[in-house]
């Protein structure tokens, strides 16, 4: 048995130290908005955070989210950088099939609690690993500008 914390909620899963925590997730605790995109780390569909940072969950083993904060895109709204940037998302148009979107807002979250004002060789840099089939890597990039600038608003 496994104790995780996922968005502030204390879950009890009954799964092997070694499962993936995508499907710890999804399968298990049914937090479906973490996608499956490759399953070797490369894609970035998968990513939540652990303690803030962005991982990828589909080779992150669930024993090590144990005594951490999980966030996932079902959580990610109650974080003021989180929020930003998906109103960032709405208002520009960003998804298109929307399938990459999850694991997009939570890398870009994670870029933007490191680097609050980030250019734009660093997004590249940090965005780097999060495909996007559709192509929307320009709005991707001018969303996570424009969440930047609404936190510089409100400091």
């Amino acid at each position: 048995m496994i104790t995780l914390t996922i968005n502030g909620q204390q879950h009890e899963l009954d799964v092997p130290d070694q499962m993936p925590l995508l499907w710890a997730l999804r399968d298990v605790a049914r937090l479906t908005g973490t996608k499956f995109g490759c399953g070797i780390a490369q894609c970035g569909a998968c990513t939540v955070h652990l303690d803030g940072e962005a991982v990828r969950s589909c080779v992150t083993p669930v024993s090590q989210a144990q005594d951490r904060d999980v966030t996932t895109i079902e959580g990610i709204a109650d974080d003021a950088v989180g929020s930003r940037v998906q109103q960032a998302w709405l208002e520009l148009g960003v998804a298109q099939c929307g399938y990459c979107q999850s694991g997009q807002i939570m890398g870009a979250s994670a870029l933007l609690k490191q680097t609050p004002s980030p250019s734009d060789a660093q997004i590249v840099e940090a965005m780097d690993g999060n495909l996007c089939r559709c192509g929307t890597y320009s709005r991707i990039r001018q969303a996570i500008h424009r969440a930047a600038e609404h936190g510089e608003e409100s400091a």
